[in-house]
């Protein structure tokens, strides 16, 4: 069972762990929180736990997973025959858990397609169908739902009736970054537990442990999530680029946004300019350091550029031609943060969006 890029229960998951194992008394199990602070990690952990076969209490502190039985082999090897992990296929070399070829494109081969970013309605099928089997060890069948929110409608609907009426001893849990995304009938059949940030310095302490210099900035970068810190400095999103982003952006470079994913470069801008409209009102920025965003923005043209940012990032997975749609939108944002430049943001705004969806 792993929990983190290597591997262990991540610390700030102790609590919720055993809150999920102690609280819970229904089949199904919403864990809700923040993308990057080990939903699917402590999903599993829960999973786990459920599936154990070892009667050391010692070794299962507190109803957790042993790690030592064969039940908990299985898992780690990722062979349990209870266990059924649904994720999307996009996501699934990332979490390293590729599932069953027949759940990940519902034919029984492997798809040519683009790898999907939805949980799609053949892969809960079959998860309907494994539910429905007897247990291959005499224990719990368990399906983890990865997240959740990536269920269209037809999925939904085709596990609800399971939901409602789990058969033998299933037991589900979902967790999901969006919970309000979910069906409302599927919520109200799962008992929630939230997933709260961790503390600041048990995440920076992480992260530190794990060669990450100046943990503090990139945790404040992710909005202070660990996991997506880490995932972001694999991207090329050190401390040293993020401090520098800001005079970039005024000097209208793009050249560090370009190299990074278009989603994660829209990110960052979206952030720049929260901060900036922060600054603008008297207020404290969240992402940034305090003295490395201009003293003032034109809080009109901030917030215009803002709307902007929302749109681009909803088209922020499409082929556009990201360096140029970059370019643009740093030249946008250069104009929106530089005071006394009255009509040069409005005029930088369409070129900017155009250039986007090319």
């Amino acid at each position: 069972m792993s929990a983190g890029p290597d591997g262990g229960l991540l610390p700030w998951l102790e609590a919720p762990l055993a809150q999920a194992l102690h609280g819970t008394r229904g089949h199904a199990l919403l864990l809700h929180g923040m993308q990057g602070v080990g939903q699917f990690e402590l999903a599993l952990a829960v999973a786990a736990a459920w599936l154990c076969e070892s009667d050391d209490t010692a070794a299962r502190r507190g109803g957790r997973a042993c790690l030592a039985c064969a039940a908990c082999r299985l898992i780690a090897a990722r062979t349990h025959p209870d266990l059924m992990v649904l994720i999307p296929e996009a996501l699934q070399e990332a979490l390293g858990w590729s599932g069953s070829d027949e759940a990940a494109d519902g034919e029984g081969g492997k798809s040519k397609a683009k790898p999907s970013r939805e949980i799609k309605v053949e892969a809960v099928r079959t998860a309907v169908a494994f539910a429905q089997q007897t247990s291959s060890r005499g224990g719990a069948k368990v399906m983890v739902i990865y997240p959740a929110e990536r269920m269209n409608p037809a999925s939904a609907n085709t596990l609800l009736k399971t939901l409602e009426e789990p058969p033998g001893r299933a037991r589900f849990v979902l967790a999901s970054a969006a919970p309000q995304r979910l069906l409302p009938t599927v919520r109200s059949r799962c008992q929630t537990l939230r997933v709260p940030l961790p503390a600041p310095d048990v995440a920076a302490g992480w992260l530190a442990a794990r060669q990450v210099e100046q943990p503090e900035v990139l945790l404040a970068a992710a909005g202070g999530q660990p996991l997506e810190a880490h995932e972001r400095l694999t991207l090329g999103v050190d401390a040293p680029a993020w401090l520098r982003l800001p005079r970039e952006v005024l000097a209208g470079q793009a050249a560090t946004l370009a190299a990074w994913p278009l989603p994660l470069a829209i990110d960052a801008l979206q952030k720049l300019c929260h901060d900036a409209l922060a600054i603008a009102v008297g207020a404290m920025p969240r992402y940034f350091p305090v003295d490395s965003l201009p003293p003032r923005g034109d809080v009109a043209h901030l917030t215009d550029f803002a709307a902007d940012l929302r749109r681009a990032a909803r088209h922020a997975e499409h082929p556009w031609n990201a360096g140029l749609g970059v370019e643009a939108l740093v030249l946008r944002a250069r104009a929106a943060l530089r005071p006394g430049k009255e009509g040069d943001a409005q005029h930088s705004r369409g070129p900017a969006l155009a250039t986007l969806k090319r």
